[in-house]
């Protein structure tokens, strides 16, 4: 059985937006600052630890613009473009990234099949609806949250903003940086 990873860059107060700053957000853009050697080693196994992407239409548009443009070297550009990814998406028709196609159906169920196929990790990044709804389905098995010392006082949540109450576990924390650790959470009892 293969795992759902929801892996995210956080804000200290839980912000996930636009980390990068690629789509303008005013929330977004916070990221960059903090990078290190450790943060992109730490990315990379996890990267190949998985063998396909799980993301909502804005994230797949943001990486579809992207990411075939880099790779070339065996690496993480590679990895990224040749993997299969899944795309929870009603508007989308039209795939132009490598190896991508739209979820048929209900989302649910499509991952839960996912799941239950033989492989590797299934990651999940940006991806903020998509990511409540499969927490609402109890379909994520593990959360990755690299926290970033920055409070940016708004916009898109990994947990969204309120609702159903989660208990979760923590499993590993991991210090990349003087400025980045990873919290590692699966749903608790």
């Amino acid at each position: 059985m293969r795992n759902v990873i929801v892996t995210e860059f956080v804000t200290l107060d839980g912000v996930m937006e636009d980390p990068g700053g690629a789509e303008k957000s005013p929330f977004g853009g916070w990221s960059r600052q903090y990078w290190h050697d450790a943060i992109g080693a730490y990315k990379q196994k996890e990267l190949f630890d998985a063998d396909a992407l799980l993301l909502g239409r804005v994230t797949y548009q943001g990486f579809a613009a992207a990411w075939p443009a880099m790779g070339g070297d065996g690496g993480f550009g590679d990895r990224m473009n040749n993997l299969p990814k899944y795309v929870a998406t009603t508007t989308l028709t039209e795939f132009t990234w490598n190896n991508a196609r739209r979820i048929e159906g209900d989302v649910a169920a499509a991952v839960a099949a996912l799941k239950q196929q033989p492989g590797m990790d299934i990651l999940v990044a940006g991806s903020a609806n998509l990511t409540h709804y499969l927490a609402k389905h109890n379909l994520v098995d593990e959360y990755r949250l690299m926290i970033h010392p920055i409070i940016v006082g708004g916009g898109k949540r990994v947990f969204g903003d309120g609702g159903e109450r989660r208990k979760l576990e923590l499993v590993e924390s991991k210090q990349l940086s003087q400025d980045a650790v990873v919290l590692t959470y699966r749903p608790g009892a």
